[in-house]
Parts: structure tokens; C-alpha cells; sequence
């Protein structure tokens, strides 16, 4: 396979520009936007600071640039994303400034490639125009949620209707949102990966509940990680997204590139650690000079590059197979880079809190939030565990096996 990593000339146009709006817009005021949006109750989907953040961006025409289609985003390939994408994936938040955030991505990606035209015109229009934020409910309580096939939250006709019963939970960025896309067994009977379908909801609908933010290492704040539950929800039969049965193939065809996604916005923070930790090392007094000098902080710092690098040219790798083969050709390399990547920017930040000492555990310096998402990674979008089984399963078809 012949690999080409680098940025088009339109990717780099771009970067430049991306990265001047960050510096000049963005960084001066991030803090505070931090403190707005932990303290977002909904139903509104943004502050105030945010939302002139975003019309900002979209003025400066940096806007909806994960979208590889030209009449709705800049048509960038999956590897020129990959560079940006890091660039937006060194803040919590800056991702949203764009409109390129988890969930709403991979949301407008499903509902771009199957949506009705009035599904389009109520939805896709207004999440694609940065109006409104939407939320994915699939995981459950009481369900192994890596397997999607084995959910309970059931959906049932009612006339031309559906009656929608079940219990969601760590469902991102659900406060504030307008829309969950929500996935259901609509056929108990069918076959295990035709039994389910996605539902566009309303989360004003009548009998959609957010029971509360679960705490993740002791955050509920902002639009969350929710725990949800639907009882009667009522939803007419266009609500259903691309057909019934559908869901789990949905559900792959979301995932893949969202998971990639992660993985690029995870090298953006661990370059961001590696570099707070650089300078804390090269200013913190120790034994008459520098911690920077220490032969152990420079192997730590010697690891993080290794790791860092290693990680990006993963990642990009399965960008480019995306762009070479499509997304459902590239499951393989696509696992390879999540658990790879997931497991390295979390031990590159842990690195980087060791060398800052007491002050890397504070909220002083952005290391312990980082730390939480590496960690989180490695579960959210499918556990380690699930893509190495992807994994094997591809290295023994290899062979024959």
C-alpha cells in the first residue's frame, strides 16, 4: 500500500487558518467557555460566549470540516481532517466552535446519507447550520452495549405509530440537545442484527426524561453523559431512520468514522500534554538546575514522542484507508488505531501529570480532564477489549483460518 500522509493544499490552507482562529479567538477565552459550558442546564444547546464562538467560525468559513461533501462542508479527504482534527482535539471544546463535535458528527453523517426530505428539512438542515446540537442513545444499563444487537429498549407499532419503552444511559451531550437518535428493538423476532431500528426523537416529546449527568471521575456538569428513560414516547412512523431493521448496520456505518474521529482529537491533547509538560520541566527547579535534566524526565519526554508519533501515523493510516476503500473497508485498520491511540495519549498525559508533580492533579492545568478522556476512550466506541477480537479475527481470516 503506497501511504500519502500529507496535507492537500487545501488542508493546509486551512490548518494555517484554523490554527490562527484558535490562537487569536478561541485560547484567550478558553477558560471561560469552559466554566459556561460546565454550566449549561439546557434546554438551550449553547451559551452565550459559545455561540458568538461559533458564528465567528462560521464567518471565517471554518465550519462543518469533517464533512467530505462539497456542498456542505469543505470536501476535505479523511487525512486532511486528520490534521485539523488534531488541531481542534488539543481543547474540550473548540471541536463544537466548528461544529465538528461528538456526537452531532457522526449524527450528521448517518442522517446526510439516509434521511427522508422532511427528516432532512426538520433535522438535517438545522444540526448541519449549527442550530441546534442532537445526542446518540444506544448504550443501556443492563446491557453489554458493545453488542448493539442485544438491546432491550423496545419500540412497538401503535396504528401507524411507534411506542417507544427503555432506559439509556452515558448518552453525550444529551443536555441542551434537540434531537437524540435513538436506537430500539423494533422485532424481537427477527434475526439478532435486523431486530433493530433507529428512531428520531424529539427530546421534548412527551415521556423523554433526563434523570440526571452520571458523575464520570466525578464530573456531571455541562451536556453530560445522561442517563435516560423513555416511557410511551410516541413517535409517528417517519421517524424511523432509513428503514426498519436497519439500525445495526446504522449503528456500524456511524461508528467507524466517529472512532476515528476520537483517535484524531486524542493526538491533539496528548501533543498538548507533551508540550505542558516540556516547559514544566525546563522551568521547575531540581537539585541546583532543572528537572529537564533529569535523565528519567527525559525519557519520559523521549516515550511521549515515540508514542505520539506512533499513534498519528495509526490513525492516519486508517484515514487514508477510508479515503482509498471506504469506511466499512477500513474496520481493521480503524480498530488497530483506537486501541493503539486510546491506550498511548492516556499513558503520554499520566506522564505529563507525573513531571508536573501535586500541580498536574489540579484544575490548574488541563491535564487531569485530558487524562479522563484518554481514559474514557478506551471504552466509549467499543472497549479495547471488543476491537481486539476485531482484530484477531482479521489476522486469522488472513491465514486462512
Amino acid at each position: 500500500m503506497t501511504l500519502d500522509f500529507t496535507l492537500s493544499a487545501r488542508g493546509e490552507e486551512l490548518r494555517e487558518r484554523l490554527s490562527a482562529f484558535l490562537d487569536e479567538h478561541f485560547y484567550p477565552v478558553e477558560a471561560e467557555l469552559d466554566a459556561e459550558m460546565d454550566a449549561l442546564k439546557g434546554p438551550e444547546p449553547f451559551g452565550p460566549l459559545m455561540s458568538d464562538l461559533r458564528k465567528r467560525a462560521r464567518e471565517a468559513g471554518l465550519w462543518n470540516l469533517f464533512l467530505s461533501d462539497k456542498s456542505l462542508g469543505h470536501g476535505l479527504s479523511n487525512v486532511d481532517y486528520g490534521h485539523l482534527c488534531e488541531l481542534l482535539g488539543r481543547s474540550l471544546w473548540a471541536p463544537m466552535v466548528t461544529n465538528c463535535n461528538f456526537p452531532d458528527t457522526g449524527n450528521m453523517e448517518i442522517l446526510h446519507e439516509n434521511a427522508t426530505p422532511e427528516q432532512r428539512t426538520r433535522w438535517v438542515e438545522p444540526l448541519f447550520d449549527g442550530s441546534i446540537r442532537s445526542c446518540f442513545a444506544l448504550t443501556e444499563p443492563n446491557t453489554a452495549s458493545s453488542d448493539p444487537t442485544g438491546i432491550t429498549t423496545l419500540a412497538v407499532h401503535d396504528g401507524d405509530d411507534w411506542i417507544i419503552n427503555g432506559h439509556k444511559w452515558f448518552i453525550s451531550n444529551a443536555v441542551g440537545a434537540q434531537l437524540c437518535i435513538l436506537m430500539a428493538c423494533s422485532d424481537p423476532e427477527a434475526e439478532p442484527h435486523f431486530r433493530g431500528s433507529m428512531f428520531l426523537v424529539p427530546m421534548d416529546a412527551p415521556g423523554v426524561k433526563i434523570v440526571r449527568n452520571v458523575p464520570v471521575f466525578g464530573h456531571a456538569g455541562g451536556p453530560g453523559h445522561a442517563e435516560l428513560r423513555f416511557h410511551d414516547v410516541r413517535v409517528p412512523g417517519d421517524a424511523v431512520l432509513g428503514h426498519v431493521g436497519a439500525g445495526f448496520i446504522l449503528a456500524q456505518d456511524r461508528l467507524g468514522p466517529g472512532r476515528i474521529h476520537h483517535c484524531m482529537r486524542s493526538i491533539g491533547w496528548a501533543e498538548r500534554a507533551q508540550e505542558l509538560a516540556i516547559d514544566r520541566a525546563a522551568s521547575r527547579p531540581h537539585q541546583g538546575g532543572v528537572l529537564s535534566k533529569s535523565q528519567l524526565v527525559r525519557e519520559m519526554l523521549a516515550q511521549n514522542r515515540i508514542d505520539i508519533d506512533a499513534a498519528r501515523m495509526l490513525v492516519l493510516r486508517a484515514a487514508h484507508t477510508i479515503d482509498e476503500h471506504g469506511k466499512r473497508a477500513a474496520y481493521r485498520d480503524i480498530s488497530i488505531a483506537k486501541v493503539f491511540a486510546a491506550r498511548v495519549t492516556q499513558q503520554v498525559v499520566d506522564r505529563a501529570i507525573q513531571i508536573h508533580g501535586a500541580l498536574g492533579l489540579s484544575d490548574d492545568v488541563p491535564l487531569t480532564k485530558m487524562w479522563a478522556q484518554s481514559r474514557a476512550l478506551r471504552i466509549g466506541d467499543g472497549a479495547d477489549e471488543v476491537h481486539l477480537m476485531t482484530i484477531a479475527k482479521h489476522e486469522l481470516r488472513n491465514r486462512g483460518h
